[in-house]
């Protein structure tokens, strides 16, 4: 078998990270031998750092859940007055939840779903917030982060969810939301957090956050993380990765601020191939009709081929930001990041499109692949600040944006064995028969043995997809205060979208699309602290947003001559009307809202071959959440989501353009990866001033994985419980039981074939030391 892999090493530079953060472990461990001795000699004013995040004081109280307001310039004004739905997962959450990844962290928000991804659709994460595909809407620091990836959040500070049409806030997409990750950057005060984390399936986790003041006004900031562990409830599943980020700031406390940081992680995977979806009926003809994921059985089987499979991940984020105090109400800020991201992976789907899995009790492991490459160069410009006209008050950002992105997307040719794409029509009608002549690609739905050997070949094949992008975008947002008691939000963006497909068999193909996007919003403030708002806010969608690395609903398809489309912007509009309150002393958050959100002008076939954007599809929905504390002991952090999707006008069934004769209208089907009812509650108590304890639960309902509402993933509620000991201020213990019950579930769904199952009961025990 011969295989050709993008150049991602991955053993040396992990085991160099484990070997520093066992190194600095150590030298914690000795530190705290000397600490321990004289803790109560030491002056109670000490700055101490837990996670990144300043503590003042030897108590080391934990940090509110609560989060009053977002860190972009961008919104103008404090949560509480900013007229639609955020949510910001702060570190102390991310901490207490033990989450180690994105996906993790939104398990803690309402709304959101994850669908999954094979080889067109690439692997990474796939959020879909309320209703609608976001895996293009991710940010960091406020600059689009593109690139289909999973992301680690060891050097994240915290998370910003943006709920509803935001395109005015980031550019294109951002149908129903986007995501904002917040890095860690230097601080003035110096501090080691250094932690290590065992638990259960062989789980290993180092990490280090150290931050060093070398100059009256410089600072260094360093994360360090190595992760590798199996899957619990998943056999043969493993992941392995690292990652490396230093930023260096200058003019810390002065006007001018200058800040370098990189971005570096690697991933070597195992990953899950998936539990098939099974037949109502073992016909040779059978259609889905609302049918579930089968395991044969046991959820522990593992579909792939460990001879085969196999993935890597590879991301360098390179970022320079100068910012400046024009004077003390306008400042100016510039942002140069160059991003580049890649992986490379031959991942077995578990397909059921043969009919094996119902009729034979077989699957055939259907191999898909991928090598792709995004690269993103952007400067962004921003004048943020506040003034007064006419005797009102505003709070202003606005800002020039300048992106080129490019995506290649290649891949692997199989040379397979005979007999390797097994129907209910292969020789004698037997099917997928478990010991053919197969080569690895047949195995039993009950029994699979992933240490099949594969006796294909591989080879890399260099014919692909490149795609390019050039944005110009202008934009302005300001709050106005025509009285204490009233505000006016504003925000409008202009775009010039630019792209070009070319692929290296049918040709090339461009569009340029250039689109206005709006936001509008009235806040009352009956009270200080409380806000009643109705606001209004608009998104673009134009051909190619995607870039070739996402699920993209309005392609640009390079060079196909056979297709006919109209190649123009969807548009999104959501309606929304809400209220925000600080209570308790303003110690916790509470929201509430009502939307609307209508996609429409989608693109959707309306005869064979022919594509136009005349399509629809809405989500109305209901919205709660509550953050912060409900006495100084008792923190909480919980949200709540109805929404009901309907695909209004979604156009003719059909695949690759060709019209599915005879097939059932979709009109009026809920839309995929959408549960109608999903909740979220995390809280703490601190029990004594040395021992926290802690619980959630999260419930998802029912998803369909397809438009036609056909194949589908159960509802499911899964229990995490946590609980923390202090030894002293410069050392902690925590232990997390994540999924308690052991619940078998599924997470993502896919369109077609299969269903990813989530992992099940794992503990994790965590030593934490700070200096």
């Amino acid at each position: 078998m011969s295989r050709q892999h993008v150049q991602v090493p991955v053993s040396s530079p992990r085991l160099l990270a484990s070997a520093i953060g066992m190194a600095l472990t150590a030298t914690s461990a000795v530190q705290l031998a000397h600490a321990a001795e004289d803790t109560d000699a030491k002056t109670t004013g000490k700055s101490i750092a837990l996670d990144a995040t300043s503590i003042t004081g030897e108590a080391q109280e934990a940090q509110s859940y609560q989060v009053q307001k977002a860190s972009s310039p961008k919104y103008t004004a404090p949560l509480v007055d900013t007229p639609r739905s955020v949510t910001v997962i702060p570190q102390q959450v991310l901490k207490d939840t033990n989450a180690t990844n994105l996906q993790d962290a939104l398990r803690t928000v309402s709304g959101i779903t994850f669908g999954a991804g094979e080889g067109g659709n690439p692997q990474g994460d796939r959020p879909i917030i309320r209703g609608f595909d976001a895996q293009g809407d991710t940010y960091l620091d406020g600059v689009r982060d593109t690139g289909a990836q999973t992301r680690e959040i060891f050097d994240i500070e915290s998370i910003e969810v943006s709920k509803g049409p935001n395109s005015t806030f980031g550019g294109r997409g951002a149908a129903g939301g986007s995501l904002n990750l917040v890095s860690k950057q230097p601080k003035e005060n110096d501090f080691l957090d250094a932690g290590f984390t065992y638990g259960s399936d062989q789980t290993r986790r180092y990490t280090l956050d150290v931050n060093r003041k070398f100059l009256d006004t410089a600072a260094f900031r360093l994360n360090l993380m190595s992760h590798e562990q199996n899957v619990s409830g998943r056999d043969s599943i493993n992941y392995d990765r690292w990652g490396v980020a230093p930023s260096l700031t200058f003019g810390l406390g002065t006007p001018t601020r200058v800040n370098f940081s990189y971005y570096h992680m690697e991933s070597n995977d195992l990953p899950d191939s998936g539990i098939p979806y099974g037949y109502g009926s073992n016909s040779a003809t059978a259609v889905h009709v609302h049918d579930k994921p089968t395991d044969g059985g046991d959820s522990n089987n593992f579909y792939g081929l460990k001879d085969r499979d196999f993935r890597k991940t590879r991301a360098d984020i390179s970022t320079i930001s100068f910012e400046h105090d024009l004077n003390d109400t306008m400042t100016v800020k510039n942002t140069l990041r160059h991003g580049s991201s890649g992986q490379d992976y031959i991942l077995t789907q578990p397909d059921d499109s043969q009919h094996n899995v119902n009729r034979f009790g077989t699957v055939w492991r259907r191999a898909n692949a991928r090598v792709s490459t995004t690269e993103t160069t952007t400067n962004q410009t921003d004048l943020f600040g506040e003034f007064n006209l006419a005797g009102f008050k505003n709070n202003y950002s606005t800002g020039i944006e300048i992106t080129r992105e490019e995506s290649k997307v290649t891949g692997y040719t199989f040379a397979n064995p005979a007999n390797s794409n097994p129907g209910a029509t292969s020789p004698g009608g037997a099917g997928c028969q478990v010991g053919e002549s197969n080569g690895g690609t047949c195995t039993s739905l009950s029994d699979p043995n992933p240490n099949d050997a594969y006796t294909g070949t591989i080879s890399r094949n260099y014919a692909g997809t490149k795609t390019t992008a050039d944005t110009r975008a202008i934009y302005a947002f300001d709050t106005i205060e025509l009285d204490p008691q009233w505000l006016l939000n504003l925000g409008a963006r202009y775009d010039s979208f630019d792209t070009k497909a070319n692929n290296t068999t049918t040709g090339k193909t461009k569009n340029d699309s250039n689109f206005w996007t709006w936001q509008a919003g009235v806040v009352f403030k009956p009270t200080e602290n409380g806000s009643i708002y109705t606001s209004f806010a608009t998104s673009a969608t134009p051909p190619g947003a995607m870039l070739n690395e996402g699920s993209d609903g309005n392609p640009l398809t390079a060079g196909n001559s056979t297709l006919a489309s109209d190649l123009e912007p969807e548009t999104t509009k959501n309606y929304e009307v809400g209220t925000k309150w600080d209570l308790f002393h303003d110690r916790l958050s509470l929201t509430g809202a009502i939307f609307r959100t209508e996609k429409t002008n989608t693109r959707v076939l309306t005869s064979s071959n022919t594509y136009t954007n005349a399509g629809e599809s809405r989500v109305d929905g209901v919205e709660l959440s509550a953050s912060g504390k409900i006495t100084e002991k008792w923190q909480l952090f919980a949200n709540y989501s109805y929404l009901k999707s309907e695909l209004v006008d979604p156009g003719l069934v059909g695949r690759n353009g060709a019209v599915t004769v005879g097939a059932v209208s979709q009109k009026g089907n809920e839309m995929p990866n959408v549960p109608k009812n999903s909740a979220s509650i995390w809280t703490t108590y601190e029990l004594m001033p040395k021992v926290t304890i802690g619980g959630g639960a999260f419930y998802v309902g029912e998803v369909y994985g397809d438009t036609a509402n056909t194949v589908y993933v159960p509802s499911y509620t899964r229990y995490d419980a946590m609980a923390s000991y202090k030894l002293n201020k410069n050392v902690d213990f925590q232990v997390n039981v994540q999924n308690l019950t052991d619940k078998v579930y599924y997470d993502k769904a896919y369109a077609a074939h299969f269903a990813n199952q989530a992992a099940g009961r794992t503990v994790l025990f965590s030593t934490n030391f700070h200096f």
